[in-house]
């Protein structure tokens, strides 16, 4: 149900159910998180960036760009996110800033989005790690020699994204890409400058292993392999002893080799009060306690960006221009990451037909063996006709073929499978197999699957059954490619119970502290000193450093994971957008995005969800079919069995999808579900928006005739009169603002969007006066007016998808 694990008493849970009141509702809350979007629970999304109250841009005194910049998206090798070290750019005043995370383009789109939002100039890059035997994670000293290279303009980019991808995937396992330096010569000369790195470097490494003469070697391959003009030596200075040898040593080499030097500050971390934590999950990564990595990590926390002025007074008096060379180069390398996002792959489809038309021909068949034919159904036939329209003034009939494909090979492979959530409103859907739900019976709003006026292709989830849904998968790849198609990746972060636990065993704590301390953190969104740092016993106490660290390790990515069911599918490599790697799953690809960042790239997710329910279906359909010969369709199965629903009464639902838990078992008695849609409703209800919006007492009073109840104003009627007035679903705002408001479907659709999680000011101050200006259309005006558009605001983050609705409870009334 998406509580975000809140510790809610049941006689608190009952008491929100009966219609009493209990005390805040608080715990009930389970978070901040509230379902703006089309997920089915709640789930969190990360919203547009938005820059802290009070971040004061600098000014720059001394030009100065960062070109060597380590994220939290080096996974436990960086202590700082994207946003923040753009934030901290601007506040010193730079030039430019790199973001050079290692083997990857994981955080690069919060990046952008952050500098674009404070005006700060971005450059692109990696640290490529060569020479790797293994997977580094456990080991306190990685091996491998380092590449920084540094995208020269978006064909430096999609290059960097090649080589990484083609690396990732040679290595045949996470977490270990197998680089081949010639190939990399190959694909990125010309296109990327080079940095000789941090200690790690070709050229520092021979410099400290075998002086001079084999690091001047070093630099001269460098120099040969990528062209003298595109290799730039790093000089850093970190409070080392022998800083000032080595950077002198450095500059007389490249002073001899006729490169130029350029001054970094190899940063890991936005400002200096980060140290602490970088050591915290250095020692997380190496899996051993701060004592024990000591002798690895660095004399001092310096690896932290600095203003022009502070790496003037550093380098100036030595290494002259290396500041400004730094400077030059940053404006030089800098553009806006605007991704031109690669399309969908063109479908074959029988000669002499067009996607267009083979979409066509294929719901026509099936719009007449669901439908029947045009006389015996003439509205099916207008809405397929009208949605068909819109698909094809989108362009999206390849969108529609390839989804219809993927439930056809499940269909030939005797794959339970079905389209769910907003899908559910297309009678096209419908039509072509996609979807059970028949959306013209039910008189769903197609605008709230795709609208015209809205930008991107209609998300489509298709619920597998669980046991076969690799195969679906595995498909995918066959079909188009593994160059061409990959997994979202969900990138796996840090909540108060993993990082109390990962902050203590890096402070050196015993197994069992770590887990006492852990085991006390039951909620997911905050790390409360008070509540946590004091306890009836000593030893539960939390030592203050561990929660300051814990606290600071929150919502920081620990590894990334595969996406729940997502895959894209592109037109040409993904890797030229972002890079692919393996995942841990067997014969699993992701690419090094999260969802959001796919969705801010334009790359189109389908989504292909494994589900239990239906692999008992089809164990049922297949017992059946074994005693009495009948093969069951699931969308013939009808909603009308009277058994079904006096059995749901009795609160009998163990095994039934949707309604065995104790909130629903507890309210099926009261509200006694005697027809379809009131399953409907019940799976609605039972959701933490409208039991937090007190929805559920009024409506089960209503349906049983125990409350009177009208309408605030007639109008309302059309939208929430199958509701008993009271407002459950996402559908019925777009409804009220079409019938009340005067929108068009497309505004009411933008209505929706705009009030929902992301809610954008700009957006509902102007839709406000529009939805006012249409109410005073139709008489509604004063304190009437401001009444239903306060409803309409208070259930928007909650109101629960009518078509996720009506899809699980087909599921609900089928297993049962």
């Amino acid at each position: 149900m998406g509580w975000q694990n809140p510790d809610v008493p049941w006689s608190e849970l009952e008491g929100a159910l009966s219609g009493r009141s209990v005390r805040d509702g608080s715990s009930l809350r389970g978070g901040p998180e509230a379902d703006g979007g089309d997920a089915p629970a709640w789930s969190a999304h990360r919203g547009p960036y938005e820059p802290p109250a009070g971040l004061r841009a600098g000014a720059a005194t001394v030009p100065y760009a960062e070109l060597h910049c380590h994220s939290h998206f080096s996974f436990l090798d960086g202590a700082s996110a994207p946003e923040e070290i753009v934030e901290r750019a601007a506040e010193l005043g730079l030039e430019a800033i790199a973001l050079t995370d290692h083997d990857g383009m994981y955080g690069v789109v919060r990046f952008a989005e952050a500098a674009r939002a404070l005006g700060i100039r971005t450059v692109f890059g990696a640290e490529l790690s060569l020479g790797l035997s293994a997977p580094q994670n456990g080991v306190a000293d990685p091996e491998g020699e380092h590449l920084i290279l540094l995208a020269r303009g978006p064909d430096g980019y999609r290059a960097l994204c090649r080589t990484i991808s083609t690396a990732q995937m040679r290595g045949g396992e996470k977490g270990r890409p197998v680089y081949d330096l010639d190939e990399v010569v190959a694909d990125t000369a010309g296109r990327v400058v080079v940095l000789t790195g941090c200690r790690k470097g070709a050229v520092r490494r021979a410099l400290d292993r075998h002086g001079p003469g084999a690091a001047a070697a070093a630099l001269e391959r460098l120099a040969e392999r990528f062209g003298r003009e595109n290799v730039r030596v790093e000089l850093t200075v970190h409070g080392e002893p022998c800083d000032t040898e080595r950077n002198d040593a450095l500059a007389a080499l490249a002073a001899a080799a006729g490169v130029a030097t350029v001054a970094t500050t190899a940063a890991h971390y936005a400002a200096p009060d980060r140290a602490p934590l970088a050591a915290t999950v250095a020692a997380v990564r190496a899996r051993r306690s701060l004592d024990e990595i000591d002798p690895w990590l660095p004399a001092a926390g310096t690896a932290h960006l600095r203003s022009g002025r502070e790496m003037t007074r550093r380098f100036e008096d030595r290494h002259p221009g290396a500041v400004a060379r730094a400077a030059g180069l940053g404006r030089e390398l800098a553009f806006e990451l605007h991704l031109v996002a690669p399309d969908l792959p063109p479908f074959d489809v029988p000669e002499g037909e067009t996607e267009a038309s083979w979409l066509r021909a294929l719901t026509e068949r099936g719009r007449l063996q669901r439908y029947g034919s045009h006389d015996e159904n003439p509205f099916a036939a207008y809405t397929v006709e009208r949605e068909l329209a819109i698909i094809e003034e989108k362009n999206f009939p390849g969108y529609f073929l390839i989804v219809h494909d993927i439930v056809d090979f499940c269909r030939r492979e005797d794959i339970f499978c079905q389209g769910r959530g907003s899908a559910a409103n297309s009678a096209v859907c419908y039509a072509l197999g996609i979807t059970n739900v028949d959306a013209v019976r039910h008189g769903l709003l197609f605008e709230r699957f795709l609208s015209p006026d809205r930008d991107g292709y209609p998300d489509i989830d298709l619920d597998i059954e669980s046991g076969r849904r690799e195969e679906a998968i595995q498909y995918v790849y066959r079909r188009y490619g593994r160059l061409f198609a990959a997994q979202v990746a969900n990138v796996i972060t840090y909540r108060p119970r993993s990082a109390v636990r990962d902050t203590a065993r890096a402070l050196g704590f015993s197994p069992g502290q770590q887990d006492a301390w852990s085991k006390r953190v039951e909620r997911w969104h905050a790390l409360e000193a008070s509540e946590l740092g004091t306890g009836g016993e000593q030893t539960l106490q939390m030592p203050p450093l561990l929660l300051d660290l814990a606290g600071q390790l929150m919502g920081a990515p620990r590894h990334l994971g595969i996406h729940s069911g997502g895959m894209v599918i592109c037109d040409r490599p993904v890797s030229e957008v972002v890079p692919v790697e393996w995942a841990r799953m067997e014969d699993r690809t992701v690419v090094q995005w999260d969802k959001e960042d796919c969705a801010a790239a334009g790359l189109v997710k389908f989504d292909l969800l494994g589900l239990g329910m239906l692999t008992a279906l089809h164990l049922m359909a297949d017992l059946v079919e074994r005693n009495d010969g009948t093969r069951i369709e699931l969308h013939r199965i009808g909603e009308s069995d009277p058994e079904v629903y006096a059995m749901l009464s009795r609160a009998d639902s163990v095994g039934v999808f949707q309604v065995e838990s104790r909130a629903q078992m507890a309210t099926l008695p009261r509200l006694r579900p005697r027809e379809f849609y009131d399953l409907v409703v019940e799976v609605a209800l039972i959701r933490p928006g409208p039991i937090q919006g007190g929805s559920v007492h009024p409506y089960i009073r209503r349906r049983n005739r125990i409350d009177d109840w009208e309408h605030d104003h007639p109008l309302l009627k059309p939208a929430l009169d199958k509701t008993l007035g009271i407002p459950l679903f996402q559908e019925q705002m777009m409804q009220i603002a079409v019938d009340v408001a005067g929108f068009s479907a497309a505004e009411a659709d933008e209505l929706r969007r705009a009030m929902g999680a992301k809610r954008s000011t700009e957006k509902m101050e102007r839709l406000r006066g529009r939805c006012f200006d249409g109410m005073a259309a139709n008489g509604i005006t004063g304190e009437l007016a401001e009444t239903i558009f306060t409803k309409m605001l208070a259930f928007a983050n909650f109101g629960f998808p009518e078509s996720h609705s009506i899809s699980f409870a087909a599921l609900v009334y089928y297993s049962a």
